[in-house]
């Protein structure tokens, strides 16, 4: 359970960015299971749900047309094209969550973390997670059973032009144990939310101290 915050905080936008199968999205649902203090960003993408997937849990699922539209409107955030599909960030929910001094998890790729940076740069905080191997990236591709041997292929080529950007993120993590990866991202985002700036009642709490 996360600590509470004081009054005028406002909240902090956590990105975690890696190749498909590299481990992210595990991490952000523990992450979510042990802090409640943090909201997940459920993203708008236009591919086809796959089995194991939730609609409105682990995505929105739209139609181009629907997402041409939102796009258009200013209605989000950020998007992008990935392996052929679209993905983007509704924006009314995250600035409700900021808003309110509540902390927004986003599980995304690199131009969408590029997307937040440019429009948020004070609010976001970059994490981009690393396989072990490559041999161990398709290995967790293959035992997820969700995709052609084509579609596989695709992302192990797209996964080499992703982790070069890793330079571009404030935070990396090589995922080679979930648990370990989980406790790395918890100090990172205890940090985070320690930061001067990020607290400004904190100034009249030192001013009291002083006075007392």
């Amino acid at each position: 359970m996360a600590d509470r915050f004081p009054a005028g905080r406002r909240g902090l936008m956590l990105v975690l960015s890696s190749p498909s199968g590299a481990g992210k999205s595990t991490i952000a649902r523990r992450l979510l299971d042990t802090d409640d203090a943090i909201e997940l960003s459920v993203s708008v993408t236009t591919r086809a749900r796959r089995g194991s997937e939730v609609d409105g849990v682990d995505y929105h699922f739209i139609t181009e047309d629907d997402f041409a539209r939102m796009r258009e409107q200013g209605d989000l955030l950020e998007s992008a094209a990935v392996h052929g599909n679209y993905y983007g960030t509704p924006r009314k929910p995250v600035e409700a969550h900021l808003a309110s001094g509540r902390d927004v998890l986003f599980d995304i790729d690199w131009q969408g973390t590029e997307q937040l940076a440019a429009a948020m740069p004070e609010e976001v905080v970059r994490v981009f997670v690393l396989p072990p191997s490559m041999a161990e990236l398709e290995e967790r591709l293959r035992r997820r059973a969700e995709d052609a041997d084509e579609v596989i292929a695709r992302r192990l080529t797209n996964a080499r032009e992703e982790m070069t950007r890793w330079r571009d993120y404030d935070y990396v993590i090589v995922n080679d144990d979930v648990q370990r990866s989980l406790k790395r991202v918890q100090s990172i985002l205890t940090a985070e939310r320690l930061k001067r700036v990020r607290n400004p009642a904190l100034g009249d709490f030192v001013e009291a101290l002083l006075a007392g």
